[in-house]
């Protein structure tokens, strides 16, 4: 895997381009570049959702999506396990009540948690995934 740098306004555009969240930006990047697309999807992309995926909100985590939160000076780590986030070993219905059994206290589970979605690289806050 190689790296390159981007200023802000070719992110975006990139961003733009994304139809969905399953579309990578490498996918974007061929597509502008005319090589057509890389390599086939796995299985696991090719035939869609799983039952041991989670939706919140409308919003698919494919089974083994990573979360973490960051609460006190400590990371918080969770996995989509089952059809559920869970969290030390509890099974959570949304984002909120899992922050919620961590802080002790009312919090925005789409803006406490970040995931990384199998297969990908980076973190993202889940509010980002809300449309």
């Amino acid at each position: 895997m190689h790296t390159i740098e981007v200023d802000f306004d070719v992110f975006k555009q990139l961003t733009v381009r994304r139809a969905t969240e399953d579309v990578s930006y490498n996918d974007v990047i061929r597509e502008l570049l005319g090589l057509g697309q890389g390599k086939a999807k796995t299985t696991k992309e090719a035939t869609g959702p799983s039952p041991n995926d989670w939706v919140a909100k409308g919003v698919r985590f494919p089974a083994d999506t990573e979360f973490r939160a960051n609460y006190k000076g400590q990371v918080r780590t969770g996995r989509i396990e089952g059809g559920a986030l869970t969290v030390d070993g509890k099974r959570y219905e949304s984002p909120s009540a899992a922050a919620v059994a961590i802080t002790g206290s009312p919090v925005n589970g789409w803006r406490f948690w970040e995931c990384r979605l199998p297969g990908k690289p980076t973190w993202q806050f889940i509010e980002s995934l809300r449309r």
